[in-house]
């Protein structure tokens, strides 16, 4: 079992800059991909980054790439989402996930947080 809480949304300024962070409890975290999802109001929970389990292997979606970096700290047992340059169109709940295979799909995804509010104004 393993339990992930995300922190760090809120309120910013297009072009501004967001940190997010995923607190992981629970046995072997370590041994886990995570991913970051986000869900706008009206739509499908979509990909936006994933990275493997020792860090170095990440992928991106293309609307995020070069503009977000993740990352993760498996001595912590949490994993970042950088987000620069941001734009309103990534005004979302962020929420991360996961899972025992590298994937770009939710539904490979066993653990799940509760989300956290970003909000780029424009």
């Amino acid at each position: 079992q393993v339990q992930l809480v995300e922190s760090g949304g809120r309120l910013v300024q297009a072009g501004g800059s967001l940190g997010l962070s995923c607190a992981a409890s629970g046995r072997d975290f370590t041994n886990y991909a995570v991913g970051w999802f986000r869900q706008a109001p009206g739509k499908e929970r979509q990909f936006v980054a994933v990275i493997g389990v020792s860090g170095y292997s990440t992928s991106y979606a293309p609307s995020v790439k070069g503009r977000f970096t993740i990352s993760r700290d498996n001595a912590k047992n949490t994993v970042y989402l950088q987000m620069n340059s941001l734009k309103p169109e990534d005004t979302a709940v962020y929420y991360c996930a996961a899972g025992r295979s590298f994937s770009l799909s939710r539904n490979d995804y066993i653990y799940w947080g509760q989300g956290t509010q970003v909000t780029v104004s424009s």
